[in-house]
């Protein structure tokens, strides 16, 4: 099955990536701070987006840079592309093919913005019409359904972040992540047995905040592909603005809340989905919030916060891929779906 081995060649495809893809983060640093950029604009879709929901906040954490999402359509249909002034216009796409992202970018060399690709095509459209090229490096992903080419887009984003800074730390703790994965995919046997539990759920939600905000879009996007399952993305913050209002005695709640500063109120929206008896999957390495769950899935310990994702998103490709088989559909081609998606 395409879908499980790519799901586990993620420890290898990071390793590779880390290694060889630091010259390219590092001139590309180097640009962004010649032409004294000062914002980051981001043309992304599916999967490739939520790693761009990724980008905003370590991009804008740990660098102190404003990040973007570009509106295709502006370039594509509506003609009136905005001014990018001193950005760097980034786009992310496994494959490099779709036309709006192009167009993106395109516009942005007419403009003379400084540009770059994160891809797993290095000679595709996209590539061509970047400055500087992150290659994935993730060889083929067969799959309908990203997982391997997804953390390596994580891992290219932090590569990037850690260029800019020059924090040796942060550097080094980035050089632990395939160690971590690997880690992380130790959970498996217990997924592939719980997933019998929700072959009939037809409904939940995904909660995240702060840096996994985009691991929540990720998995929902996961589940929906793979099991037809309808899956909201919120923040903990967001659902309690009126979507709360869904839960009922058995709904099931899928919670990431690793360790750091947005654990406790992670904790405190847990009590509150408690409180109206829903039904919690929590994915953390926190002992007190896995013990909050009906299902507990738990993460690898002494991963910072702001590289939380990269393991975070395991569990879930896990229990999007065991649910799958746990409903006899096949998860490497997912009804209606295709690998490449060119959209304008």
């Amino acid at each position: 099955m395409h879908l499980y081995r790519e799901i586990h060649e993620q420890p290898e495809v990071l390793a590779r990536l880390l290694e060889n893809g630091r010259i390219v983060a590092d001139r590309l640093a180097a640009a962004m701070r010649a032409r004294q950029i000062d914002h980051v604009i981001i043309a992304a879709r599916g999967t490739s987006d939520n790693a761009a929901r990724y980008a905003q906040y370590v991009l804008g954490s740990r660098n102190r840079l404003p990040v973007g999402l570009a509106t295709p359509s502006l370039f594509t249909i509506y003609k009136t592309p905005p001014r990018f002034g001193r950005a760097l216009v980034l786009g992310i796409s496994q494959s490099g093919q779709s036309p709006d992202i192009v167009a993106v970018l395109e516009e942005a060399r007419r403009q003379g913005v400084l540009t770059a690709a994160i891809t797993n095509a290095p000679t595709s459209p996209l590539a061509q019409a970047a400055d500087a090229v992150l290659d994935l490096m993730a060889g083929e992903e067969r799959a309908v359904a990203a997982t391997k080419t997804y953390t390596a887009q994580l891992a290219a984003i932090a590569l990037l972040s850690v260029a800019l800074d020059g924090d040796d730390e942060a550097t080094a703790l980035l050089a632990r992540v395939p160690d971590w994965v690997t880690q992380a995919l130790q959970v498996e046997e217990y997924v592939a047995r719980m997933a019998e539990r929700y072959r009939y759920m037809q409904a939940c939600v995904t909660i995240g905040r702060g840096y996994d905000y985009a691991t929540a879009f990720e998995l929902a996007l996961k589940l929906k592909e793979l099991t037809y399952t309808v899956v909201e993305p919120y923040s903990s913050a967001d659902f309690l603005h009126g979507p709360f209002a869904l839960l009922e005695p058995g709904f099931p709640i899928i919670v990431i809340a690793p360790s750091g500063p947005m654990l406790p109120e992670m904790r405190a929206f847990m009590d509150k989905a408690a409180e109206r008896r829903a039904e919690l999957l929590v994915i953390s390495d926190d002992a007190t919030a896995l013990a909050q769950g009906r299902v507990a899935l738990p993460l690898p310990a002494g991963v910072p916060e702001w590289l939380s994702p990269l393991t975070a998103i395991v569990p879930g490709q896990l229990l999007a891929l065991y649910l799958a088989q746990a409903r006899d559909l096949d998860p490497d081609r997912p009804r209606g779906l295709r690998k490449v998606t060119e959209t304008r």
